[in-house]
């Protein structure tokens, strides 16, 4: 039986996006993706409200939870919160680079103290019995990718840590807004592959830019795992391809259709719970994407999914919409084809 592999295909930590709603969704399109939480602070863990911050479904699984922090006492004890509750894997963000995050001397700006960043990945293996993976980009502002990305890679695999999701480009910490440290500067694929090429004994998944499964095939090439984060987020149903595109399952693709009909029961059960649509169909908003009657889906869902107290019958409708679409282009199709066989 081929092993199960998760890193092979992972969804990013997204913040503000990748909560347990949108998992749901997700793992209602890939039975094998790695999937993880937003990233949570250890004093949001430590001291906030655990449920509402780290609280999970079942069918998540496999799913991992990326902490933000730099003392290593407070990420053993934020860790094995997170084990304790069943996260599967523990990652560090040394990537982010907010200035918030920054301020608070972990993320990206990490970058600049691998030592540390091996206390905390030591610290945190010693406290649970799930892997301890980072997460990070090939450097910050003046650093030299080639001796940045290196240095941390190494530090950490001294201490233990076997896994790691490079973003494959720089953070710029000073003049630059997240949103901007997601397009400039260039990524830099070929630093990655040379990275595995020097250490094959380590897990190395690729994170940045990655637009398509066409690309994510590419990269596997060259490197154990790809993580994609916008396209996935934006245009979910390419995550239906997956187990057999790139996991090589024997399986039909799942249909963004087959997706909504999957999600629906959780969709019920957390609207019971007094949860507002809204928050939960915002991640379903690019299903369709380039699909017929992706439109007048995004704009059912949008415009009456914001109405107080709309349920189910929000996203039946939407669902009715798109199929009548797809129909109604099926028959121009076959129309179409009738007349041009008639008449050449």
């Amino acid at each position: 039986m081929q092993p199960l592999q998760p890193h092979r295909f992972s969804v990013a930590p997204m913040m503000d996006w990748t909560d347990r709603h949108c998992r749901v969704l997700h793992r209602c399109l890939s039975r094998r993706a790695l999937l993880y939480s937003e990233m949570v602070t250890t004093g949001a863990v430590l001291h906030g409200d655990r449920d509402r911050l780290l609280g999970f479904d079942a069918a998540e699984h496999p799913v991992a939870l990326q902490l933000g922090g730099s003392d290593p006492a407070d990420l053993a004890a934020a860790a094995r919160i997170g084990a304790d509750l069943g996260y599967d894997e523990i990652n560090l963000n040394v990537g982010c680079p907010s200035d918030r995050v920054q301020s608070g001397r972990f993320g990206a700006c990490l970058m600049r103290e691998p030592a540390l960043v091996a206390d905390c990945m030591a610290a945190m293996a010693a406290a649970v019995s799930v892997p301890v993976t980072v997460k990070c980009r090939i450097g910050v502002d003046d650093q030299i990718p080639e001796r940045s990305l290196f240095a941390l890679v190494e530090a950490s695999a001294a201490a233990g840590v076997t896994t790691f999701v490079v973003h494959a480009r720089k953070a710029l910490l000073k003049g630059l807004s997240p949103k901007e440290n997601r397009d400039v500067p260039p990524l830099d694929y070929p630093l990655v592959y040379r990275l595995k090429q020097e250490r094959p004994d380590l897990t190395i998944i690729l994170n940045g830019g990655v637009a398509s499964l066409a690309d994510a095939l590419g990269h596997l090439q060259h490197l154990d795992g790809v993580m994609l984060g916008r396209a996935a987020y934006h245009q979910p149903g390419l995550l239906g391809e997956v187990d057999r595109l790139v996991f090589g399952e024997d399986v039909e693709d799942v249909s963004p259709a087959a997706a909504v009909r999957a999600y629906r029961p959780y969709l019920a059960a957390r609207l019971a719970e007094g949860v507002p649509l809204a928050s939960m169909a915002r991640h379903m908003l690019g299903l369709f994407h380039a699909l017929p009657g992706a439109r007048i889906w995004r704009r059912i869902l949008t415009v009456e999914g914001a109405v107080r107290g709309s349920g189910l019958e929000v996203i039946d409708r939407a669902l009715d919409a798109v199929r009548d679409q797809s129909e109604a282009r099926a028959a121009r199709l076959e129309a179409a084809g009738q007349w041009m066989a008639a008449n050449l």
